[in-house]
């Protein structure tokens, strides 16, 4: 009886531990392209130190992470395709949206640039020559906000994009410009992502400074009327920690080789 009493005492410790150091867990469904930039290891930390908490992150494509939100999968979403995020508030499934910050996106290309569009500041002519002379296009294929902008390139262009020199990977941004640099060909990608992967690709930014290729981020919160088990207090936390002049200046200081990624949203 002493050995079980002892037995059941230990148990009792062990839990009343457990408890004691639990910590609280925010979901956040994000883009490839905040976590292959390396941003989101600079951001997180001071937030989840400051509320005993972890952000468990998920890095996919602004589709995917949108559909996370809808399922209640997540707490949070921070994407960059306002057209969906709109439509994703519109819809009842988030609240609460805040822009948090912007960079642009650049299409890349191989050093010979056998489209001939390096240079250039008109992204949808480029993409029309890249298309007009069959020359290798990567996509990331994946309803990425990255994809998203793509295929509005090439509406605008008047090409359906197919055959054997445009390639659909599926992938993230990261692995995406490895593979386009491999294949000397040509793809599109946010400059954060870029920045961070310059050193492992010959690919060179071919096409930017164009207004089209604008990319704001935003964060939105999924909506505890659909999903009644979000984390709303720790969810707004959040939202207003990165919109507070902390999180600002890690942004606006976040570099990579000495080029700032990122820009805060005014």
């Amino acid at each position: 009886m002493k050995k079980l009493g002892f037995l059941l005492m230990l148990c009792g410790f062990i839990f009343l531990a457990t408890g004691a150091f639990a910590i609280d867990h925010l979901r956040l469904a994000t883009t490839t392209s905040t976590e292959n930039s390396g941003l989101l290891a600079e951001l997180l930390p001071p937030f989840e130190q400051a509320n005993d908490c972890k952000v468990d992150v998920i890095a996919v494509g602004t589709g995917k992470a949108i559909k996370l939100g809808e399922n209640g999968d997540v707490d949070v979403i921070m994407v960059h395709a306002r057209s969906k995020e709109d439509k994703f508030v519109a819809a009842g499934f988030g609240v609460d949206r805040r822009d948090v910050m912007y960079n642009d996106f650049v299409i890349l290309g191989p050093a010979g640039d056998p489209a001939d569009i390096k240079g250039s500041t008109d992204a949808v002519a480029a993409m029309a020559k890249i298309a007009a002379g069959k020359s290798t296009f990567v996509s990331r294929g994946d309803d990425s906000g990255t994809h998203s902008r793509e295929k509005q390139l090439w509406k605008k262009a008047a090409v359906t994009p197919a055959g054997d020199w445009y390639l659909e990977a599926g992938r993230g941004m990261g692995e995406v410009i490895i593979m386009a640099g491999e294949r000397r060909g040509y793809t599109l990608s946010d400059r954060g992502t870029y920045l961070a992967f310059k050193a492992k690709t010959e690919l060179q930014i071919a096409v930017a400074g164009d207004k089209g290729l604008f990319n704001p981020y935003g964060v939105i919160m999924v909506n505890p009327q659909k999903h009644a088990h979000v984390k709303v207090e720790l969810a707004k936390k959040f939202l207003d920690y990165l919109v507070s002049a902390p999180a600002r200046t890690l942004i606006t200081g976040f570099r990579k080789a000495g080029e700032q990624l990122f820009y805060v949203a005014e």
